[in-house]
């Protein structure tokens, strides 16, 4: 008889959780007793695992058990399978109510506080029975919460990390960069700018090595000017924003935050001249991996606030 002809008739799901199970604890009596169950239990379920496969799973040592290559392969297998299926059921419970339901979405905390906050206010508007779970963090931690199937979705500027055979890119929109100081600032009463004039100015910026801090490095270098003495290096959007509005300081500011920041009143544009780059916006999804229905209408009202910004470029 074939591998794939025993899969169906002897490979049990109860089995490939249980063996899940022993390798998070460690130990057949810690699982044991974690799912309510005796440990000749356990062993049978793992041995019925091993006969019908014919490899041996577990290697057994002083300090517990750990699986072999055999064992690892078969619980990424399983963790995939699982994963299908809860979102089998998430998907059953959206057809029984179309109104309910969870969508974990990952970005940045740029991005969730304006674009995906738009598109979280126009979605709830329509189905407010819908939770919302955001992830925030940046691009390497956004990637492994995607990989481990943490998050349904990403929604992330485009970045080397995105180039990964797993992973699905879908682009959204180009988020530009803009000059932003308070609306009290005498430089928001300006009709134009150079850029060389605000270089003296009190800036808040975050650490040269992140995103913003390469761009502002980018801009001045191609003007032939050296990057600006900051007063303040904050990374947290609020705390720039917060300096901002008490009139006295400079930033930079991805174009979507003012566009869809609360706090916006507050702010204001520079009319500089110097163009600050741009960085795409887009969608990204595990290949292979069902979609429930929510994930899918959030990224479907995604596309419509991104051709709302493409209309106002």
């Amino acid at each position: 008889m074939q591998l794939s002809d025993r899969i169906g008739k002897r490979i049990k799901l109860q089995d490939v959780h249980i063996l899940m199970a022993v390798v998070q604890a460690g130990s057949m009596g810690k699982a044991a007793r974690y799912l309510n169950t005796s440990q000749p239990n356990i062993s049978k379920s793992i041995a019925d695992l091993e006969q019908a496969l014919g490899v041996r799973l577990l290697d057994r040592h002083h300090r517990g058990i750990a699986p072999t290559q055999y064992g690892r392969a078969l619980l990424d297998g399983g963790a995939a399978v699982f994963d299908e299926l809860r979102q089998t059921v998430k998907n059953i419970e959206f057809l029984a109510d179309p109104t309910s339901g969870e969508v974990r979405v990952g970005c940045n905390p740029f991005l969730a506080a304006s674009f995906v906050s738009a598109v979280v206010d126009q979605l709830s508007r329509c189905h407010p029975r819908i939770i919302f779970r955001l992830v925030t963090a940046y691009a390497e931690t956004l990637h492994r919460e995607l990989i481990e199937r943490n998050v349904d979705l990403l929604i992330t500027r485009k970045s080397g990390l995105i180039v990964d055979e797993q992973l699905d890119y879908e682009f959204l929109f180009d988020d530009t960069y803009s000059i932003v100081t308070g609306a009290r600032n005498p430089w928001a009463r300006q009709p134009k700018i150079e850029l060389a004039e605000l270089v003296n100015e009190s800036w808040v910026l975050p650490p040269p090595e992140s995103v913003l801090g390469l761009v502002a490095t980018r801009a001045f270098r191609a003007s032939r000017l050296d990057y600006p003495r900051t007063t303040v290096i904050a990374e947290p959007a609020e705390v720039r924003m917060s300096l901002l509005a008490t009139g006295r300081f400079i930033s930079i500011f991805p174009d979507s935050v003012m566009r869809f920041s609360g706090r916006r009143k507050e702010l204001k544009v520079l009319p500089v001249k110097q163009s600050l780059g741009r960085m795409p916006v887009g969608i990204v999804t595990l290949k292979n991996r069902t979609i429930s229905p929510i994930a899918q209408q959030f990224i479907d009202r995604s596309r419509d606030v991104a051709r709302t910004i493409v209309k106002g470029a």
